[in-house]
């Protein structure tokens, strides 16, 4: 079996393990991710913006 089928598997058991016996938790993790996706957007936005005006 291929090593990137297994730590696939490995990390999709794991984020199950963690929905079902805290959900809590899990949605704190979500949440996380959602702000870093968030802000990295936010930050290439503001970096077009700065090259579209000349890079001032």
């Amino acid at each position: 079996m291929d090593p990137k089928k297994i730590g696939l598997f490995l990390v999709i058991v794991f984020v199950l393990y963690v929905i079902i016996t805290d959900p809590a938790k899990a949605a704190d993790y979500v949440q996380i991710g959602f702000e870093g996706v968030s802000t990295a957007a936010q930050a290439i936005g503001d970096f077009m913006t700065w090259v579209a005006n000349g890079g001032k």
